[in-house]
């Protein structure tokens, strides 16, 4: 699998484990009570409250940034930003479909921002699978990817529990996808308890190993075992192995030495609004800051910024 800038600057460990200097500003609350109030996304989308945050991606093995995964936040007018499951539960797939491609355009976009930055990431972005069918995503990507010779492509992740319900339809699907440049990743693998025989039918670049199995992974057997297992699966398939959700050092650890290829997660680093995102980029690389930002092309700031 190819991954943004792998002969990058080494940052010497920086990235193993991180504080967080920069997010402070605009940390997303805890997703922890049940009262949390709820967005519809066509309301969201409507009023342009949606935002794309970025979590860093490092190399477990070069200690190294390696990419970042786009993620959809709600900023509202008054509540501020509202924890991932702020979305409303009762969504059609119109509303999914919509958000979807306004993230998939958004981070197309911001792919630009981050290497006139001096970063050339390679980004992950979520997407059901229903927009996968949906969606023209192919021609999406071709008439707005950059331009750039050093674009590395990008990486859509779709859950192991709905990718396993189409694995002839997701394999004709992948074939389109890379000739666009386009990667499929398993993400929360673990939690679909799919079989073995059901996966090696997937075309999948990577497999992400699901939080629930990382949190202690280092203290807890049937843990360890569970992604132990998932690492080798994935090098078996040709694929890479990423831990999701890290939390703990210890755990980060017991990852590194099982052969786990790259981490996210709050130990690294929270996800972050893009500027946010860029500023902590910088000053791991030991970056100068930025004079001023560049507006979008044309002035829009829907596909550059906030995502309407």
């Amino acid at each position: 699998m190819r991954m943004s800038d792998r002969g990058q600057k080494d940052i010497h460990g920086s990235w193993v484990p991180s504080p967080d200097p920069v997010a402070n500003e605009r940390r997303e609350p805890a997703d922890s009570t049940n009262a949390m109030p709820r967005i519809a996304i066509s309301e969201a989308l409507r009023n342009n409250w949606i935002e794309i945050w970025y979590q860093t991606k490092i190399d477990l093995k070069r200690k190294c940034l390696a990419g970042a995964e786009a993620l959809a936040r709600i900023h509202h007018p008054q509540l501020g930003v509202l924890p991932p499951g702020s979305f409303h539960p009762e969504v059609d797939d119109a509303g999914i479909a919509e958000l979807t491609q306004q993230a998939l355009l958004a981070t197309l976009c911001d792919w630009t921002m981050f290497e006139e930055a001096g970063f050339n990431l390679q980004l992950a972005v979520n997407v059901p699978v229903s927009a996968l069918f949906k969606l023209p995503i192919p021609r999406l990507v071709a008439e707005y990817r950059p331009r750039s010779e050093r674009w590395p492509g990008l990486i859509l992740e779709a859950t192991e529990d709905q990718i396993v319900r189409e694995p002839a339809l997701i394999n004709e699907i992948a074939a389109q996808f890379r000739a666009s440049g386009i990667l499929i990743a398993i993400d929360e693998f673990g939690a679909g308890f799919s079989s073995f025989a059901r996966l090696r039918d997937l075309p999948f670049a990577e497999l992400k190993i699901d939080r629930r199995f990382i949190t202690h992974c280092a203290t807890d057997a049937a843990n360890a075992a569970i992604c132990q297992t998932a690492v080798d699966l994935a090098h078996r398939f040709g694929s890479t192995a990423v831990a999701d959700g890290v939390e703990h050092p210890a755990d980060l650890q017991a990852l590194m030495v099982m052969g786990c290829d790259f981490g996210q997660g709050p130990l690294i680093a929270p996800p972050m609004p893009k500027e946010h995102f860029v500023e902590l980029l910088r000053q791991r690389m030991g970056k100068p800051r930025a004079a001023a930002a560049r507006p979008a092309p044309g002035g829009s700031q829907k596909t550059a910024g906030r995502v309407a």
